[in-house]
């Protein structure tokens, strides 16, 4: 069975580096980091193993858990529509995020929340008549970019997850999120835990097509 994330495979070297080597290899990695795109395993499923919980667990090039989301089901996407929230996770199981839909929008409006207190300080919002970000492609087929707007440039990927950088690619519950430097990996996470959710309500009403237009709004 092939892993659906990297293996960090220098842990015997790391775990014999000195203090100053640690430092210098942190430094580089840093550097790299602002350079390279946040390359993230996204699994659709819960990171919680018992009966009745669906979710996210998000992976970094590491191997390392990065975010999670438990508890809410797919097959309920009645309790969205009538108000439910999703919580975004750090691996710890800190809520960084709380998403939560508009009460009887017809457009699919969402806002977002500083940690689990959803009277918190609200971070994004889909009620600006002019878009900061957009997706571009089909969600659906885990094949789409998030743009921004103002300058055409690219702030995210998604792609299907391939094993070992290989032609072989995995099922469409596994993909790769490439988010570049400068944008914030968990904002972005946050897209794409909406655009799943309303993926999963079009695909109910039967008006989901080959591909669409997402819209991400910003105070």
């Amino acid at each position: 069975m092939s892993r659906i994330h990297p293996t960090y495979q220098n842990r015997s070297h790391d775990d014999k580096l000195t203090l100053k080597e640690r430092s210098e290899e942190d430094t580089d990695q840093l550097q790299l980091q602002l350079v390279r795109p946040s390359v993230l395993t996204v699994w659709k499923r819960s990171s919680m193993t018992f009966q009745g919980t669906d979710g996210f667990t998000v992976f970094d090039q590491h191997g390392r858990l990065a975010f999670r989301v438990d508890n809410y089901s797919r097959k309920s996407s009645c309790n969205i529509i009538k108000g439910g929230r999703l919580v975004l996770m750090d691996g710890d199981g800190t809520a960084l995020l709380t998403l939560k839909p508009q009460v009887l929008s017809m457009q699919y409006q969402w806002n977002a929340y500083s940690g689990e207190d959803k009277t918190g300080k609200r971070v994004t919002s889909t009620t600006s008549k002019t878009p900061d970000f957009r997706i571009e492609g089909c969600f659906r087929r885990r094949n789409c970019k998030i743009i921004k707007s103002s300058s055409g440039e690219m702030v995210a990927r998604i792609a299907r997850k391939r094993v070992n950088n290989r032609r072989i690619l995995l099922g469409d519950d596994v993909f790769s999120l490439a988010v570049q430097p400068g944008f914030d990996p968990q904002l972005i996470m946050a897209f794409v835990i909406i655009l799943d959710r309303i993926c999963v309500l079009l695909q109910e009403k039967s008006h989901l097509g080959r591909g669409f237009l997402f819209f991400v709004f910003l105070f």
